[in-house]
């Protein structure tokens, strides 16, 4: 990284030491005080500078397939989780070499791969679909839902297996509190309950908002506690959004300003290239200083300079007309972001800037022409 003595141009990401590590210490608490291990989620988040400091407090890292668990290995420590609907013949040897445990999808899976995996030295798990929907708004994000190809359900599940499998894994939640978890459990215990003490591990997935506040940290200890002393299983959570909720930022400028029935804001940044889930969640991100449309005096719909018609963030209202020039940050830009970023029409990527506790910036990554003509030819 290096220091910066003025922020680069825009749009860039900035990440802030000082709310990554605020969220640590609660990750740490909860692991302390229910006796589990959190782990980071990388497809949320997988700016790997940080890692020495994610490491400091978590106990590793989970993975969706090779190119992943081989980043978690080799820049994280610690242990290496993956999990894939299913696994690649021609990678899978690679992947014994950097993950630790190993959870299928299926059956079919875990006939096929388990063996080889447990003759590695490797843990073994499947991905269990406890058929108990707790989304609202979200089907997308929804593995519960009917037809999903995630997890293995009560009637495809096969106890000839149990042999080969050392641990088993649910994940069903997405940004909820601990409620919704403590219905999945009970609807897992209804329907895998005698299984659970033959395990020796559990893990619960993603999606718990823990460092979100007013989440109930208190029930999620409770849950944890529960299960670890009815089945004496080790538990694991595998949190992406909590580990940099609210500590990351996208900084961006007014390009031009027109009007067609409603005020409209052209800025440098992209929601389909820079915020891709602003689309497909789809959500309003915050924006520092702004309100709601009609709650200050100046209403702009804010969009991006790509020819596609749907390149809109959102409408955002403010106590002054934008100006070309104008800075506008987004909030909570961390997670599920710089990972989903992508060059469409050309457009350049942010740059990424880390903020220290001291409040130096460092440039971390800058991205050019380069990346985006090497990406095809």
């Amino acid at each position: 990284m290096r220091q910066l003595t003025q922020p680069p141009r825009t749009p860039y990401f900035l990440v802030d030491e000082s709310l990554v590590t605020r969220n640590l210490e609660i990750l740490r608490s909860v692991q302390e005080r229910a006796g589990c291990k959190i782990l980071l989620a990388q497809k949320a988040f997988s700016m790997y500078s940080v890692y020495p400091l994610l490491r400091q407090y978590l106990a590793g890292t989970t993975a969706s397939g090779l190119c992943e668990a081989r980043l978690g290995h080799e820049e994280f420590g610690g242990e290496t989780h993956v999990f894939s609907p299913a696994y690649r013949e021609d990678e899978w040897d690679e992947l014994l070499r950097y993950a630790d445990d190993i959870v299928f999808n299926t059956p079919a899976q875990v006939r096929r791969f388990a063996p080889s995996a447990r003759a590695a030295g490797k843990s073994t798990g499947l991905r269990l679909n406890p058929e108990c929907s707790t989304q609202e708004g979200h089907a997308i994000y929804d593995p519960c839902a009917p037809g999903s190809r995630l997890g293995t359900t009560l009637a495809n599940f096969d106890e000839s297996l149990l042999p080969l499998l050392d641990g088993l894994h649910i994940h069903t939640l997405c940004e909820q509190d601990s409620d919704a978890l403590e219905q999945t459990v009970e609807a897992l215990e209804e329907k895998f309950g005698r299984f659970l003490g033959r395990m020796k591990w559990l893990n619960l997935g993603g999606g718990h908002h823990i460092t979100r506040p007013g989440y109930d940290i208190d029930r999620l200890i409770r849950i944890v506690r529960h299960l670890r002393e009815t089945y004496g299983v080790e538990v694991y959570l595998e949190p992406g959004e909590a580990v940099v909720l609210g500590a990351g930022f996208l900084v961006t400028s007014v390009l031009e300003t027109m009007q067609n029935g409603i005020d409209i804001a052209i800025l440098d940044t992209s929601a389909a290239c820079h915020m891709p889930d602003v689309l497909e969640m789809p959500y309003r991100p915050p924006l520092q200083g702004a309100g709601q449309p009609g709650e200050k005096p100046y209403t702009f719909r804010l969009g991006g300079p790509t020819c596609l018609a749907g390149d809109v963030i959102g409408d955002y209202s403010f106590d002054r007309p934008l100006q070309p020039g104008d800075q506008l940050v987004f909030e909570d830009m961390a997670l599920y972001t710089m990972v989903k970023t992508n060059t469409f029409n050309g457009m350049m990527l942010p740059s990424i800037v880390w903020r220290d506790r001291t409040g130096t910036l460092f440039l971390v990554k800058q991205f050019g022409y380069g990346d985006f003509k090497s990406r095809l030819s």
